[in-house]
């Protein structure tokens, strides 16, 4: 009982140990970059095409002259954002994408209050950067107020609204709450474990360009849809700031709620790069949350000490309080089961005394729990489908159920929907308080499909945003095929491969039997799947975004890897396959993998 009560004592601390090292590894970079981003950020807002010259020498001479100005104030502030935005990452954050299934339920997330409060903030914080970029930008847009160019000469200058500072501040607020509204529909959120580890310089590198691109677009974008917004409604705003402040209107400058003000080149080129700016600065801080969160971890396989049980990759593996943890987990043992023996050796160990093999039990039973409930899941769905085309909605209790687990790299890609899963309320949030704080679920989609199994989205972290037939009403099922499934089958056939030449009790043989019935039922469900009408439909393209849409090739991927899995179980074990005990259907399917016919 002693170790069983220090086992959440252990997560939550593991949580603060690991991840929460990890944000602020991340924050810091993010405010290390920016000198680097500003910097460009003034040379380009300078820009002068016609007066090259000019434009160089000015951009020197303004950081050279201006530092406080240009330089350490507005950088003191675009600190205090990122810091901000690192906090927001840190609490909103989740390894669970949530997808609605209707537009009503993206309504319903959009006036969640955490949602309310989300986009408030990156307003708020967009309109401190659009401050910071109107500084840096020069005069015109420095201030909110200036003097009357129309006051007659030795008359008491009046003071005039300054729009163009007014229309930048907005600008930031919209790109703001853009830029909140899009995370949910995008599930920018979302952090998903990566198929191919990198290093995280290189993965920053490899994707800098991406991002750079993606803040651009979307700063086009935004501006597009402000501008429309601001001609129409831009009167309203700006009356409010002049009763307020008891300003007055310049009457010798052009109203910017109008065709002659909005169609100035120069506005419209000073507005997309701060926005682009603002972008890449909060862009930038995402993907380096991202990148140290998913870093591997390495949990020890087991440990000497019974009061370190808790620690060890067995135990983790089943975690569903601390879902990241558990993808940590997931994610080392798919690295131990393909790179690491010494590891594996631990796997197929005997306890002492007793010789029992309690990891290799573990990890298995996981991995069996995990791909038996797919399969269960797969002919339950392609039954109800193809009796009226409507899918089951999953129970809580089998959700509650199969948190289970994992093997090597697919289980690092799948996402899970339980029914209990807030929205957007982070997984790492509820890490950090418990299972005490409820969770949202009027607000948390229903992704039925078999592809969409709780358990395997409860292990990896792929994101799996709608579907290509996302919205349809005659076919509800198709969008729930969410998470990448293939790495159940695909991890643990390297485990047990392995376990051909390494295994030197033969503890993998006693499951042998269950893993290929396990496995060979897989794909034939599989196999079924693609029979059904919607299965050979190709996705339809997506824009350039933040979010993970990896899910497109799902099912192919799934289909590849079970394949890929059983030819390396058969052509690692080859004629000693046909003394394993399994039905008579099953042994005809394996003989065809034996003799590379499928």
């Amino acid at each position: 009982s002693g170790i069983s009560n220090c086992g959440p004592c252990y997560v939550l601390f593991s949580f603060f140990q690991v991840v929460t090292w990890r944000a602020v590894a991340s924050i810091a970079w993010s405010v290390l970059l920016l000198p680097v981003t500003t910097t460009l950020f003034v040379f380009l807002v300078r820009l002068s095409l016609f007066h090259p010259v000019q434009w160089i020498a000015g951009t020197h001479l303004a950081l050279l002259t201006t530092v406080y100005l240009i330089t350490i104030f507005p950088l003191f502030l675009l600190s205090g954002v990122v810091l901000v935005i690192g906090f927001f990452n840190l609490k909103y954050y989740t390894v669970v994408p949530s997808i609605p299934c209707s537009r009503v339920a993206l309504l319903a997330k959009l006036l969640h209050p955490r949602q309310c409060v989300h986009s408030l903030v990156h307003c708020a914080v967009g309109m401190v950067v659009m401050w910071c970029a109107s500084v840096i930008a020069g005069v015109r847009y420095r201030t909110l107020s200036s003097p009357c160019t129309g006051s007659e000469s030795g008359s008491v200058p009046e003071t005039c609204l300054n729009e163009y500072h007014l229309f930048f501040l907005l600008a930031g607020a919209f790109m703001g709450y853009s830029h909140s509204f899009l995370g949910v529909v995008q599930n920018m959120n979302y952090v998903s474990f990566q198929i191919i580890l990198q290093y995280k310089y290189m993965r920053f590198k490899g994707s800098l360009a991406s991002v750079v691109k993606c803040g651009a677009l979307q700063s086009l974008h935004s501006v597009r849809n402000y501008v429309a917004l601001y001609y129409f409604f831009g009167h309203l705003p700006r009356a409010w700031i002049l009763n307020m402040l008891n300003l007055q209107m310049d009457s010798a400058l052009c109203s910017l709620d109008s065709l002659a003000g909005l169609l100035d080149p120069s506005l419209l080129y000073h507005l997309w790069i701060s926005g682009t700016f603002l972008l890449l600065t909060w862009y930038i801080t995402v993907l380096l949350f991202r990148i140290y969160v998913t870093e591997p971890y390495r949990f020890p396989v087991q440990s000497t000490f019974a009061e370190d049980t808790d620690q060890c990759l067995p135990k983790v593996l089943t975690e569903k309080d601390v879902l990241v943890m558990k993808f940590l987990a997931l994610q080392d043992l798919a690295l131990l089961a393909r790179y690491s023996p010494s590891c594996r050796q631990e796997v197929f160990s005997l306890s002492q005394p007793g010789g029992h093999p309690h990891n290799w039990n573990a990890i298995s039973k996981e991995c069996l729990a995990l791909l038996g409930e797919l399969t269960q899941r797969l002919v339950a769905h392609h039954d109800t489908v193809a009796s009226n085309g409507r899918a089951k909605r999953p129970s809580v209790s089998s959700d509650a159920r199969s948190v289970s687990s994992g093997n090597s790299e697919d289980l690092l890609q799948t996402p899970h929907p339980s029914s209990i899963i807030k929205t957007p309320g982070s997984v790492f949030k509820s890490s950090m308080m418990g299972l005490s704080s409820p969770m949202t679920v009027p607000f948390t989609p229903d992704l039925e499909s078999p592809f969409s199994s709780p358990a395997v989205r409860r292990l990896a972290g792929h994101q799996v945003p709608p579907s290509p037939w996302y919205g349809s009403v005659q076919s509800p099922h198709v969008m729930r095929r969410g998470p990448k499934l293939w790495s159940t089958s695909t991890g643990l056939s390297h485990l047990v491969a392995a376990s051909f030449s390494e295994d030197k009790y033969g503890v993998v043989q006693t499951t042998l039997p269950s893993i290929l019935s396990c496995m060979l039922t897989l794909q034939e469900a599989v196999d079924r799947h693609f029979k059904l009408p919607h299965a050979s439909s190709k996705p339809v393209k997506t824009t350039c975004s933040m979010g993970d849409a990896t899910y497109k090739t799902l099912r192919f991927a799934l289909r590849a890897a079970l394949k890929t899995a059983i030819y390396r179980i058969t052509s690692t074990f080859g004629e000693h396959l046909n003394a394993v005990c399994i039905s008579v259907e099953h042994q005809k399917r394996l003989q065809q993998f034996m003799e590379y016919r499928e």
